[in-house]
């Protein structure tokens, strides 16, 4: 059920959905009204097209979304049968239709307006955290990339990989709350420090969870327990198994991978064979065992080009 949920809005916010239901209703009330009934006329369906026309082809030009428009109302007119209306009435059929078409026009533009004013906030927010720590700059995009690949290897839809790719960009924004002497620190973190650190995804959570699409596509599961390990000694809840969501296990995999991969402040890159030892070692206590398989099969076809690709 949830990955017919999910599915579904993959498809609602995909203008090609409403392309296909505009040839669909459009072509429907066409045949019906024009040649299997001749006593009832279903004139709301031409409505539904104009509406599904305006939201479908949202981004073509107004010249086409006219002529289409137009196209639908002269249907409407000569296919069903009934005498034909005057010239003001015909106008006024075209008005009203041509207007409701340009009223889903601009509703579904204001949609997609706000759809990259959010993909901006996003980009916004990581460059603010990646700017605190010169060593760290591309971690969170590395992680937006591998866990996306990781799920794609698993065969998740489309609508779950691009919401682990939003999660693994956002899965460290709590640490906008975190001093930069402790997250540029060149030594090992003392108890206090660490602590401060581990507050890390309570601080994301609560920056982000009035944020309803995060909570639909489980971005929120991932901010808030991409540090849960198997075995109960993760942070912040020390969830055990199943109690963690699958696609903060996901996350903490596409983690862990890209800190043992890449260049820290308080050491270099450990290279590729340690990494794969240590995904090795610790599958199913710390890494869920299907989701350490799937990276594993990555890294066994591609090697260091997994990793060059960023």
């Amino acid at each position: 059920m949830k990955r017919l949920t999910q599915k579904f809005y993959q498809w609602f916010y995909s203008t090609m959905f409403y392309r296909y239901l505009f040839f669909v209703v459009f072509f429907l009330s066409a045949i019906i009204n024009g040649f299997l009934v001749e006593s009832f006329f279903l004139y709301p369906l031409y409505i539904i097209s104009v509406i599904l026309l305006g939201i479908g082809f949202v981004d073509k030009s107004y010249r086409f979304l006219f002529l289409s428009g137009t196209l639908v109302v002269m249907s409407r007119i000569f296919l069903t049968p009934e005498p034909l209306p005057t010239i003001e009435t015909a106008l006024l059929h075209w008005f009203t239709y041509v207007i409701i078409m340009f009223i889903s026009v601009g509703l579904m533009r204001n949609v997609i307006l706000s759809r990259k004013h959010k993909d901006e906030l996003i980009s916004a927010l990581i460059n603010s955290l990646d700017s605190r720590d010169p060593y760290t700059a591309f971690h969170s995009k590395n992680v937006a990339h591998y866990a996306k690949r990781i799920g794609k290897e698993m065969k998740m839809s489309e609508y779950q990989c691009e919401a682990l790719f939003v999660g693994g960009l956002l899965h460290d924004i709590g640490k906008i709350g975190v001093p930069e002497r402790i997250l540029t620190k060149p030594g090992r973190l003392s108890d206090e420090e660490y602590q401060f650190i581990q507050k890390h995804p309570r601080i994301g959570y609560e920056t982000l969870k009035h944020i309803t699409t995060f909570k639909k596509n489980g971005v929120l599961d991932m901010v808030k327990y991409h540090h849960e390990r198997l075995d109960g000694r993760g942070y912040p809840n020390g969830l055990f198994g199943d109690e963690i969501p699958f696609v903060a296990k996901v996350i903490a995999i596409a983690d862990s991978f890209d800190a043992m991969t890449s260049k820290r402040v308080y050491r270099k890159d450990i290279g590729l064979d340690y990494a794969v030892d240590e995904l090795q070692k610790n599958k199913g206590t710390q890494f869920d065992p299907y989701i350490t398989d799937s990276l594993l099969s990555i890294l066994e076809r591609e090697g260091e080009e997994f990793i060059r690709l960023l």
